[in-house]
C-alpha cells in the first residue's frame, strides 16, 4: 500500500496552532514587519511544531519582489570574485536577500547574459567588472531595475558605480618602487578591454614620468596565468631583464612567481614583484605577496547600500564612489625603511 503524500504545512495551519491570526503569521515572516514579542515567539514555536517554511515563491507573487539580487561576475577562476561574492552575500543576507549568480566567461561585454537576467526577475543587479551596454542600461532604467557597478567605472549618470582607487594605487607602487631603489620597471596588462587594468597602468606610467623615471617595459598578461607566465618569461629572456614587476592583479603575480621559483629567481632580492587586489592567498607563506589591497567589504557593502536605496526610490540619484585600498609589503619585493612602514592587524602598510 503506498503511503499518502503529506499535505504541506501552510500558515493557516501554524496561525490555528499558535492561536493568532493568519495575518500575524505572515508579518513574523516578513523582514521589518510589526510584530509583537510574544507573538512572534508564538508563531516560531508553532512553525517549528509543524515543519513550516514560508512559500518564497507564494509570497513573490504578493510582495511582487523575488528576493533575489543578480550578480554578474566574469569568471569564478579568478579568487577574487569568490572573495567579492562572499562579502556581497554577507552583506545581502541580513536585508533578506539571496544571491542569483550570472557569469560572462570573459566576454568583452554582458550583452549575451542580460536576457537572461531580466528573465530571472531579479529585484536589483550588482555587476562586478563587468561592462553595461548603453541599450541594456536603457532597458533596466525602463524596468525599473536598480543597477550598480562593482569594480568597474562607469561614465553613465544614470548608473551608480563604486570602484576601488586604481588611480592611487598604480602611483603608490610607482612612488614604492622609484623608493626602494628600483629602475627598471615592468608591466604585465590584464585584458585589453578592462578599465581597471587600464587606470592602473596609465597612473603607474604617469607617475614613473612625474619622478624623472623611463617608461617601464610592458607586456600583456590578459589576466590569464598561461598568458602571465609567458610573459614573464620574456621579459626574464631580456639582455637586462626588469627589476621590478607590477601586474594588473594578483593572480597575474602569482604567474610571475611560479615562472621566477622555477628560474631560481629569488623574488624580493633579484627582483620584486607587486600585485593588485590583496586575494587570500597573497598572503600564503610560500608566496608573500606585496598587493594594492582592495577594500573588498567596504565596497561590496556600499555597493548592497546603493541598490537598498533605489529599491526604496528608483529615482536615487546614482553616486560614483572611488574607495582607496593600501600597499601590504610582504616577502616579493625589497623592504623600505620601517620609518615609512606602519603595522596593522600583523600586516605592513606602505606609507608615502
Amino acid at each position: 500500500m503506498i503511503d499518502s503524500v503529506r499535505r504541506p504545512v501552510t500558515a493557516h495551519d501554524v496561525a490555528k496552532l499558535a492561536g493568532v491570526s493568519q495575518s500575524a503569521v505572515s508579518r513574523t515572516f516578513t523582514k521589518g514587519a510589526s510584530v509583537a514579542e510574544a507573538t512572534r515567539a508564538k508563531v516560531m514555536e508553532a512553525a517549528t511544531t509543524l515543519g513550516y517554511r514560508p512559500n518564497l515563491v507564494a509570497r513573490s507573487l504578493i510582495t511582487r519582489r523575488s528576493g533575489l539580487i543578480g550578480v554578474v561576475v566574469p569568471s569564478m577562476t579568478n579568487p577574487f570574485y569568490a572573495e567579492v561574492l562572499e562579502c556581497l552575500s554577507k552583506a545581502l543576507e541580513p536585508e533578506g536577500y539571496r544571491v542569483l549568480l550570472f557569469s560572462t566567461a570573459h566576454q568583452e561585454n554582458s550583452d549575451p547574459i542580460m536576457e537572461d537576467v531580466l528573465r530571472h526577475r531579479v529585484d536589483a543587479l550588482i555587476m562586478v567588472s563587468a561592462s553595461l551596454s548603453s541599450r541594456f542600461a536603457d532597458e533596466c532604467k525602463r524596468v525599473g531595475l536598480p543597477v550598480a557597478m562593482l569594480n568597474r567605472k562607469v561614465d553613465s549618470p544614470a548608473i551608480s558605480s563604486v570602484t576601488g582607487d586604481n588611480t592611487d594605487g598604480g602611483a603608490l607602487i610607482a612612488d614604492y618602487l622609484v623608493q626602494t631603489g628600483h629602475r627598471r620597471p615592468a608591466f604585465i596588462a590584464g585584458a585589453a578591454h578592462s578599465s581597471t587594468s587600464r587606470d592602473r597602468e596609465q597612473s603607474f606610467y604617469a607617475r614613473l614620468a612625474q619622478l624623472g623615471q623611463n617608461q617601464p617595459l610592458r607586456e600583456m598578461g590578459n589576466f590569464d596565468m598561461l598568458e602571465a607566465m609567458a610573459a614573464t618569461q620574456r621579459l626574464l629572456a631580456l639582455p637586462e631583464p626588469p627589476d621590478a614587476i607590477f601586474c594588473a592583479n594578483d593572480l597575474t603575480a602569482i604567474a610571475v612567481l611560479n615562472v621566477m621559483f622555477e628560474s631560481g629567481i629569488s623574488p624580493g632580492k633579484d627582483i620584486s614583484v607587486v600585485g593588485f587586489d590583496n586575494i587570500k592567498m597573497a598572503n600564503w607563506p610560500l608566496l608573500g605577496l606585496t598587493t594594492y589591497a582592495q577594500p573588498i567589504e567596504r565596497m561590496a557593502r556600499k555597493a548592497v547600500d546603493v541598490i537598498q536605496a533605489q529599491l526604496e526610490d528608483i529615482s536615487t540619484p546614482a553616486i560614483h564612489e572611488v574607495v582607496r585600498g593600501e600597499l601590504i609589503i610582504r616577502s616579493s619585493s625589497r623592504i623600505p625603511c620601517s620609518i615609512q612602514v606602519s603595522t596593522v592587524d600583523g600586516m605592513s602598510i606602505w606609507q608615502r
